[in-house]
C-alpha cells in the first residue's frame, strides 16, 4: 500500500492507495479514532458490490453501521437526497463523534461529504472512492456540494475528510465509459503540472486500459500527488488552486445546458480541455504542435472534444453565471505547454465564439 499525504496542517489526512484493501478500512477507521456510529452512504450498485466487505470491516472493529443507499445519479447529488441523509442520521443518533463514510464515485463522495459538513455543524467524514475519477480527484482536496438547478456544485463548502482510503481493484467493476471519464481528470494533471506525466500517459495507454495494476497505481498515486500539492499551497482556491479547474469552466456549462443528461463529468472536463487548449492557440500561449498531443491523448483514452450541437451564445453567457466567475469575469485556465498553465481573465467573445464553432459537431 502506498500513502500520499495532503499536508493542511491540523487537518492534513493521508491517502491510502492499493489493491485490495477494503477489507482494512476497518483498522484504519479504528486508527483515527471516529465513531461508535457510521453513517455510510452509497448507491444500490456500489454497495450491492462493495456494500458487505465493508460493513463487515467496520462491525469487525466495534463500529454501528447505519447504511443509507442513494440512487445512482447526478441528479441525486441534491437538496433532497441530503435531507434524506439528515433524516437518517438523525433518527439513528448519529452525534458529533460519529463519522460518514462516502462508498462510491464523484456523486456519493460529494453529497456525503456536504452533509458530514453541515450536519450539527460539521463530523468526521472518510472517503472510500470507487471510480477512477472520484480516486484521482473528487475523493481529494475538501470539495463538497450539491447541485441546483441553475448550476453545478452551487451549494457546498470546503470540508476535509479524516481519511481517503483508495482500492483500485473496485475499478474492475467500473463501467468503460467511466473510466474513460476518470481518464480526463489523469490527463488534466499532466498538462497543468507533469509534462513527464503526459507523456507516460501517452506511451503506457495500453498498460492503462487494460487496469494492469502497477501502472493504474502509479496513475492514481501521481494524480493524488498532483492534486495534495496544489491544495496543501491554496486550500480553499484563493489563487493557485484554480488551476485544477482546467476543462471545467467550459466543461460544467456543457454539462448544465444538457439537463447533466449528455455528459458525465469526465467527458465534459475531456471537451472543456479541448476549448481551453484552443483557445490558449488562438490567444498565442500554447503552440500547436501542444494542441494537438492534448487532442490525441484525449481522444486515445475515448474521450469526446466536441459539444454537439449547444448554442454559442447561450454557452458563454451560461459561463459568466458560473460560480467560478469573480467580478462578472470569468478565470480561464490556459495551458502554456505541457505541465504549464495560466490563469487568464480577459478573452474576447470574438475568440470564445471561433473557438467553440470549430467545436460544434
Amino acid at each position: 500500500m502506498i500513502t500520499v499525504n495532503v499536508d493542511l496542517g491540523s487537518k492534513s489526512y493521508p491517502i491510502h492507495i492499493g489493491a485490495n484493501i477494503l477489507p482494512d478500512i476497518g483498522k484504519y477507521a479504528k486508527e483515527i479514532g471516529v465513531g461508535p456510529r457510521i453513517l455510510l452512504v452509497t448507491n444500490p450498485k456500489v454497495g450491492g458490490l462493495y456494500g458487505r466487505v465493508v460493513t463487515q470491516s467496520l462491525a469487525a472493529a466495534g463500529f454501528e453501521v447505519i447504511l443509507s443507499e442513494v440512487p445512482d445519479g447526478e441528479k441525486y447529488k441534491s437538496l433532497e437526497s441530503a435531507g434524506m441523509l439528515y433524516d437518517t442520521a438523525f433518527i439513528n443518533g448519529l452525534d458529533r463523534n460519529s463519522a460518514v463514510i462516502a462508498l462510491g464515485g464523484g456523486v456519493i463522495g460529494d453529497l456525503a461529504g456536504f452533509v458530514a459538513a453541515t450536519y450539527m455543524r460539521g463530523v468526521p467524514f472518510i472517503q472510500i472512492p470507487t471510480s477512477l475519477l472520484a480516486q484521482v480527484d473528487s475523493s481529494v482536496g475538501g470539495k463538497v456540494a450539491v447541485n441546483h438547478p441553475k448550476g453545478k456544485n452551487i451549494i457546498g463548502a470546503f470540508y476535509q475528510p479524516k481519511l481517503v482510503f483508495t482500492d483500485i481493484n473496485t475499478l474492475h467493476t467500473l463501467e468503460e465509459r467511466q473510466f474513460r471519464a476518470g481518464m480526463a481528470e489523469v490527463i488534466k494533471y499532466g498538462i497543468i503540472k507533469d509534462r513527464e506525466f503526459f507523456t507516460f500517459l501517452e506511451d503506457e495507454a495500453r498498460a492503462v486500459k487494460k487496469l494492469h495494476p502497477g501502472t493504474i497505481i502509479h496513475v492514481v498515486e501521481t494524480s493524488c500527488r498532483i492534486k495534495a500539492e496544489v491544495v496543501a499551497e491554496d486550500e480553499t482556491e484563493q489563487g493557485v488552486r484554480a488551476i485544477l479547474n482546467l476543462g471545467h469552466t467550459f466543461g460544467h456549462v456543457f454539462e448544465a445546458l444538457t439537463g447533466y443528461t449528455e455528459f458525465v463529468h469526465g467527458e465534459a472536463v475531456a471537451v472543456g480541455m479541448v476549448s481551453a487548449a484552443r483557445t490558449a492557440v488562438k490567444t498565442g500561449l500554447l503552440l500547436e504542435p501542444d494542441l494537438l498531443r492534448i487532442e490525441r491523448l484525449i481522444k486515445t483514452y475515448g474521450l469526446p472534444a466536441s459539444f454537439g450541437n449547444l448554442d454559442i451564445g447561450e454557452i458563454i453567457n451560461s459561463m459568466y453565471h458560473d460560480k467560478k466567475a469573480v467580478a462578472g469575469k470569468i478565470r480561464y485556465i490556459l495551458p502554456e505547454a505541457l505541465g504549464r498553465v495560466s490563469i487568464v481573465s480577459e478573452v474576447s467573445h470574438e475568440i470564445l465564439k471561433i473557438v467553440l464553432q470549430e467545436q460544434l459537431n
